[in-house]
């Protein structure tokens, strides 16, 4: 059974666990991250002030995490997921997302976007099966510190 949770800081290891895998990492940090307790705690402390963080478990194994932050001014929500290797080609991801989507939305979001490695093709595979479409990068994405010349952006709209 799929069980999708708030994250609390009951959850922090095994976050720290996933971002320090380099398979999970490979196209957005190289290597893997490798945060302290501490650093996880003050960065879920932060997004939790413009989002929803959670974490993704299949009876009772952790498997990953997703996310969403709401930008106020744009009404947009970046969106995240990350799973481990073992957990992924079974419908978790879709279910997890889905989940993530349905949320933003329902707090305020208009728009949804994501910006896979082009070289991700899992990720873009993903986010076109749930309705996600390519377009340039706007300006506002831009000014967050997104790169339009290394990912490919991608939105959904609420209206579609």
């Amino acid at each position: 059974m799929i069980t999708i949770k708030e994250s609390t800081y009951e959850d922090i290891k095994n976050i720290q666990s996933l971002w320090a895998d380099e398979e999970v990492m490979k196209y957005i940090w190289p290597g893997g991250l490798k945060e302290t307790e501490e650093g996880v705690k003050e960065w879920l402390d932060r997004n939790l002030a413009s989002g929803k963080h959670y974490s993704i478990y299949e009876d009772g194994r952790y498997c990953g995490e997703t996310a969403y932050q709401i930008d106020e001014a744009s009404r947009s929500a970046a969106m995240d997921i990350k799973l481990f290797s073992f957990a992924r080609g079974r419908g978790i991801a879709s279910k997890a997302l889905s989940h993530a989507i349905k949320e933003a939305f329902k707090n305020g979001a208009e728009t949804l976007w994501v910006d896979p490695h082009p070289a991700n093709d899992k990720a873009l595979a993903l986010y076109e099966r749930l309705g996600f479409v390519r377009k340039e990068m706007p300006e506002h994405v831009i000014a967050m510190g997104e790169d339009p010349n290394r990912f490919v952006y991608m939105e959904l709209r609420r209206s579609e």
